[in-house]
């Protein structure tokens, strides 16, 4: 059970330095953001133990711990590609300047970056080489999978005289950002480490939202739109999309609704059988008898027990799921073969284009948002901390909670309600 402990954050020291920023409002120190918003169980919360779990509220403190004119700060980019990577560098870049730190380096290809041996060098970032990279997709540090020794990452860090690092990257990178956490208080070192949480899925726990995600599902709204064309401009025509989500469904999910053309949602948290009368591929055929064409849109996580004989895992550890998407194109164009019942397939998977893409620009507003606000968590020398938004305020969370479990759908939550609701999809085991 979660207590008020597991959400308090580490602090490296007193702050005692006056903020070299002008603005006009500072966050007072010890602010805090209710976890659940619900009344009853406030009230409940209160009445029994006098408070209620919370996070502590992000944003500028008028008393900081770093001194920005001796401070090196480093930037380092891991995992897959996700749209606003480069705005979030840019960001991270230019605010740090506003503190008047001056040394900024960016870590080439993830965490190899911290390890000597690979023998990547440090790229300078300034202001004035970072102006126009937010219109591209990608990331310009390069990026990688893959566990690295904390014990070196560290050692580079001390070496470089590196007093602050900010991650950006999902579940993998977090949890080799904490590694090298626990291995800073072993040694009794001032150095921060700040983490931009980045998962294209949203699926990071006390996060409401990631950036990425909602250029994501512009781009699988879009898709879904032209996969609706496809199948109604051919009889019996069948559009199937894959989209990302490995463990959590919400690209999916959200994209269904934003599209309104679907008729089958499969995502992980949702069990779902083939055969049989309550299957996919015979609801598919009613379906088609029916409207005469058919909208599938499927999760990459989806379906995973279909391939639970052929597990293999990548470099970070984590398993190489079986592609759901040509399963399902193949299992699909056979039970049709064998009913003798025409149809016309197109299987479109747009995943390595929508990841590749410059940030929408209400994703590209957030990852602003987001930067901003982990660097004013460094320099007043919080650490061990993730930067996320909850209930529409910026907050602090310790790694350590946050990476305990995923963020998922609730099978019989709200949001799976209305995209059933939406879809007038049927229980499919």
């Amino acid at each position: 059970m979660m207590t008020e402990k597991d959400t308090e954050v580490f602090n490296i020291g007193k702050c005692e330095i006056n903020s070299t920023l002008d603005i006009p409002q500072f966050i007072p120190e010890g602010e805090r953001v209710i976890l659940d918003i619900e009344y009853k169980r406030i009230a409940d919360a209160f009445q029994k133990e006098g408070k209620a779990l919370s996070l502590e509220n992000a944003g500028p403190r008028k008393k900081i711990f770093f001194d920005p004119h001796k401070t090196k700060a480093a930037i380092v980019t891991c995992g897959g590609l996700c749209p606003g990577l480069n705005n979030v560098i840019k960001s991270l870049v230019n605010q740090l300047h506003n503190y008047g730190v001056k040394t900024i380096y960016g870590i080439p290809y993830g965490y190899e970056g911290l390890v000597s041996s690979y023998n990547h060098e440090f790229i300078e970032l300034n202001p004035n080489n970072v102006r126009d990279i937010h219109t591209k997709g990608g990331t310009i540090l390069g990026s990688s999978r893959g566990k690295q020794d904390p014990l070196e990452m560290l050692d580079t860090l001390v070496k470089n005289d590196i007093s602050v690092l900010f991650t950006i990257g999902g579940d993998g990178t977090l949890r080799g950002q904490l590694t090298i956490f626990e291995e800073i208080k072993k040694r009794g070192l001032k150095i921060a480490t700040v983490g931009v949480p980045k998962t294209i899925d949203n699926d990071i726990r006390f996060v409401d939202k990631t950036f990425g995600f909602e250029t994501a599902v512009s781009f699988a709204t879009m898709t879904l739109q032209g996969a609706h064309a496809e199948a109604t401009g051919a009889r019996n025509g069948i559009g199937l999309v894959k989209v990302m989500g490995r463990d959590s469904g919400f690209i999916a999910a959200y994209a269904s609704l934003a599209s309104n053309v679907v008729d089958y949602v499969l995502i992980p948290e949702v069990d779902f059988q083939l055969d049989g009368e309550r299957g996919l591929l015979n609801r598919l055929h009613q379906t088609l008898q029916k409207n005469k064409h058919a909208v599938i849109l499927v999760a990459e996580g989806a379906g995973q027990k279909f391939f639970e004989d052929k597990k293999e895992f990548d470099a970070s550890g984590n398993i190489k799921y079986g592609d759901i998407g040509l399963f399902l194109k193949d299992k699909i164009t056979t039970y049709f073969k064998e009913i003798n019942f025409h149809t016309n397939l197109k299987y479109i998977d747009p995943s390595y284009v929508i990841r590749s893409m410059p940030a929408s620009p209400d994703d590209a507003v957030f990852c602003i948002m987001l930067a901003q606000n982990a660097v004013h968590g460094a320099m007043a020398g919080k650490t061990g901390v993730l930067v996320g938004r909850w209930n529409s305020y910026f907050t602090f969370i310790p790694i350590k909670l946050a990476i305990e479990k995923r963020k998922t759908i609730d099978p019989k939550g709200y949001l799976w309600s209305i995209v059933k609701e939406a879809t007038a999809q049927p229980d499919l085991f």
